[in-house]
């Protein structure tokens, strides 16, 4: 019988993920995110107030209906968001709850809340799948509305603590695309040591209409995908660096 009562705000589940870790994974997208990125597919989970309220059973109950699902294919749980280290203490709960079971965890984070309350996330977490919207101060603050620091903080902090790193960057042409830029963030996430991935996402505008329905202002409405060529650039500029690179 399970009987964990924390209760969190969830955004939507997705029950067979095949992109946010290892295998089949379930994925929860938790509410509430602190970061106003430019590209954000799901700006509608933005408010912590919004999506729906569940305990942490709740989630379990739902996660284990697809627990030999994951065994079979080397997968698990990734929470995502949202920001899900907005919601520490119910995230943290859930991921205890899920090794308990033998299920392995994930969390996929900006890194943008750097706090002892994250640090228990971690500490219940088996790979990390952190976004690293720029490696630049500047583009950084333009893309997100805030300051790197805890980013880096963040990233630092898990390579002191040996934990499994996928880096996770969007290619924005014109914005995060350079090949300067990408050189200086390939040459950071070899440094770190603990990095086993980097996935290169290529911009898309899947969720334009969202913005529209909200009454957001979409800036990056010009914006194209980036072209082959620009994705090819980026792939050979981290393998370069000897990083392993999906996209």
């Amino acid at each position: 019988m399970i009987h964990a009562e924390n209760i969190g705000r969830i955004h939507s589940y997705e029950s067979c993920g095949t992109v946010d870790g290892p295998g089949l994974r379930f994925v929860v997208f938790m509410q509430g995110c602190p970061l106003r990125c430019k590209f954000c597919h799901n700006p509608d989970s933005w408010l912590a107030s919004g999506g729906r309220a569940v305990t942490v059973g709740e989630v379990l109950t739902e996660i284990l209906k697809y627990r030999s699902y994951m065994q079979f294919s080397g997968g698990g749980v990734t929470i995502s968001g949202g920001e899900p280290l907005m919601q520490s203490g119910f995230v943290s709960e859930l991921l205890c709850e899920c090794q308990m079971y033998g299920i392995h965890t994930a969390v996929d984070t900006s890194g943008c809340i750097f706090t002892e309350a994250a640090h228990k996330v971690y500490d219940h977490t088996d790979l990390v799948l952190l976004d690293i919207k720029s490696i630049r101060d500047d583009v950084f603050l333009n893309l997100t509305g805030r300051e790197i620091h805890n980013t880096l903080k963040t990233a630092n902090y898990l390579a002191e603590q040996h934990k499994p790193l996928w880096i996770r960057h969007v290619l924005v042409p014109g914005i995060t695309g350079a090949p300067d830029a990408l050189e200086e963030l390939a040459s950071y996430c070899k440094s770190l040591g603990n990095v086993e991935l980097v996935e290169l996402l290529p911009f898309h505008k899947t969720g334009e209409y969202k913005w529209t329905e909200l009454n957001l202002n979409y800036e990056l409405i010009d914006t194209d995908p980036p072209s082959q060529e620009n994705i090819q650039t980026a792939i050979k500029i981290f393998e370069d660096h000897g990083l392993k690179v999906r996209c």
